[in-house]
């Protein structure tokens, strides 16, 4: 239901690439986005307009002059319905038409006429592409407000290795996902994430660490993102995809994700610390591989730096600015303990959970969270952990707000 009540201008042109776009109408499609295509007639030459109404359940149209129309003048009524405008593949005539105000078909009449964003992906060989005309022309759409989807690298149709390949469809709905799936109510905020989990070595071969699969810091930094926010996220080794648009940094260790926080810090309006970092690490890491022995044996463990320790100290101090919200997972007395962390380490809230709680914790979809700030306690039901991430970003916002309010009253 992600895109429930949108609709999206699809535009296909007369290139190889256009094989890709029923798959994109489909899946958008699934999202209950309301679908329109529009092809030039070229791109009749590589996929036929049956294909695509019979996907968006919609008349694909092609002629402007078609005299079964649905409205009174056609392209008109589609560019007010529109929410947005995908037009990929787009050639480097259709590029060239829209760049110079040429209006001579029915796709390129909608685009003119259209006020809400529009997406071009660029499809093409490589020398093409990076025709200077080409470049100039992208250009100037970029400066009038145009989007341009960047084109992948690979090999192209004729064989060649270059760029200039249209991306994959799950990019494409990518794109179209930010712009249409939230309100953008945290337009020009930066938001810091910390996800996954720590890995301390113990020799070559093994590690310490814990069954954190960062899904929740995940879904933080893609909520964050969609909401409109620009995001960093630290991240310790998962088997997840990081979320498109956001500026990833891998780390391994406790000490690596130590330095990029401290990094980063200062750069943020809203800091999230979701990922699970080890407590402790071997006192001293083996050059070889540790040999098995009879008998016990037994690990010197040593503290590791409380990032979110320090995080709330330099907050204390008035050296950092950002709203602070730590992670708390517990086995017992989860209020008493998270009101004690956020106590502590100088907080502005904490999001708890019990690991022993059905639907909560490591490696699920879902989680069941406790908010607490100062002067309040939000007990959320269990639910998928987008939209907890969600409700942890509005409770956030309402904080903020709460804190700017109470600013200018003192003031």
């Amino acid at each position: 239901m992600v895109l429930q009540g949108k609709t999206v201008l699809l535009g296909v042109t007369g290139g190889i690439a256009a094989y890709k776009m029923p798959n994109v109408a489909r899946m958008l499609k699934k999202m209950h986005c309301n679908v329109r295509v529009l092809m030039t007639e070229n791109a009749c030459n590589f996929i036929t307009a049956t294909t695509f109404e019979t996907l968006t359940g919609t008349k694909c149209l092609i002629d402007t002059f078609d005299r079964n129309f649905e409205f009174s003048v056609e392209h008109v009524a589609l560019a007010k319905q529109a929410d947005l405008v995908l037009i990929a593949p787009a050639t480097a005539n259709v590029i060239g038409k829209i760049a110079g105000g040429i209006a001579d078909d029915m796709l390129t009449t909608t685009v003119m006429a259209c006020t809400c964003k529009t997406l071009i992906a660029p499809a093409m060989n490589h020398n093409m592409y990076h025709n200077p005309i080409v470049q100039d022309n992208l250009q100037k759409l970029e400066k009038f407000g145009y989007e341009i989807i960047p084109p992948d690298t690979g090999m192209l149709a004729n064989g060649d290795m270059g760029d200039g390949k249209l991306p994959s469809e799950e990019v494409l709905v990518e794109y179209v996902v930010r712009e249409l799936a939230r309100e953008k109510d945290l337009a020009g905020k930066r938001v810091l994430v910390t996800a996954g989990p720590t890995q301390e070595a113990l020799d070559p071969v093994r590690f310490l660490t814990n069954h954190s699969t960062g899904k929740m810091g995940y879904a933080l930094a893609k909520s964050a993102m969609l909401r409109g926010a620009q995001v960093t996220l630290v991240t310790g080794m998962t088997a997840l995809a990081p979320p498109m648009f956001t500026h990833v940094v891998p780390v391994v260790t406790a000490e690596e994700m130590y330095h990029a926080v401290i990094k980063y810090a200062p750069w943020a309006d809203i800091i999230i610390k979701a990922a699970a970092v080890a407590d402790y690490r071997p006192a001293e890491t083996a050059k070889d591989k540790i040999k098995k022995k009879d008998g016990e044996a037994s690990i010197l463990l040593e503290r590791t730096r409380d990032i979110l320790g320090e995080l709330g100290h330099r907050k204390s101090c008035g050296e950092l600015k950002a709203f602070l919200c730590g992670f708390s997972m517990e086995t017992q007395n989860l209020e008493e303990n998270s009101k004690e962390k956020l106590r502590k380490k100088h907080l502005d809230m904490v999001a708890a959970n019990n690991l022993k709680v059905e639907g909560a914790g490591f490696g699920t979809d879902t989680n069941v969270i406790t908010l607490l700030t100062k002067s309040k306690v939000r007990n959320l039901e269990k639910m998928g952990k987008e939209e907890a991430a969600d409700q942890i970003l509005d409770v956030i916002q309402e904080e903020m707000k709460k804190s700017e309010s109470e600013n200018l009253e003192n003031c």
